[in-house]
């Protein structure tokens, strides 16, 4: 027999764990008809909103999860679905530069200086959707990242009327991306409390610099 401290216990586990699955398959939801595997069956559009992860792990090993969607993003480019990469990241520390890693990442990769902007603000998922539309001017984007990154990203970026769509980067696998999963579900929930109750904002808004 379960006592009343033990129930109570239960209970509010039962509850976290119901709104913790709710948060996460919304997201699921609310994105699925809106993200692609395939570079083809992207829709077109002006920019693709490129985001940031560091570009090596902590061990020093080459971050499979950053190579990935700078591949995506150059097989996004060459197939002439955007004509800009807004690479969007963090960058509050001078020793720690994504947007920069992102952009020497995707010249060597072949893709023209020209049609890369950075921002440098792009400190959480959040603020590289609305700096997107409110800074850079954008109310149709294509989102760079992985699957269950970008159902994240496009539901906030339509959450603010952005016709935002994902192309999906390669996984990594399950075994090295599982830390990254569990953060997911968190993350995940606190996209809820902030679009719903927090009213959650960029932590910082520029003047406008309209891409192209």
């Amino acid at each position: 027999m379960i006592k009343k401290g033990g129930r109570l216990v239960l209970g509010v586990l039962l509850v976290v764990g119901s709104v913790l699955l709710f948060s996460y398959y919304w997201a699921y939801h609310q994105s699925k008809d809106y993200l692609f595997n395939e570079v083809a069956s992207v829709p077109n559009a002006k920019v693709a909103v490129l985001l940031g992860t560091s570009k090596n792990l902590s061990n020093g090993h080459k971050n499979l999860y950053f190579e990935y969607r700078m591949d995506a993003a150059k097989r996004l480019f060459e197939a002439k679905k955007v004509e800009y990469i807004l690479v969007s990241g963090d960058n509050r520390k001078a020793n720690y530069n994504e947007p920069q890693a992102m952009f020497d990442a995707l010249t060597k990769r072949g893709i023209p200086a020209d049609r890369i902007v950075l921002d440098y603000a792009g400190f959480r998922t959040l603020d590289s959707m609305v700096r997107a539309q409110k800074v850079f001017g954008q109310n149709k984007f294509v989102v760079i990242s992985q699957n269950f990154h970008n159902q994240r990203a496009v539901c906030i970026a339509r959450h603010f009327n952005v016709e935002a769509y994902g192309l999906n980067a390669q996984d990594v696998s399950h075994r090295a991306g599982f830390k990254t999963r569990v953060r997911e579900v968190l993350a995940r929930f606190k996209m809820m409390l902030d679009l719903y109750l927090l009213n959650t904002q960029p932590h910082f808004l520029g003047d406008p610099e309209p891409i192209g």
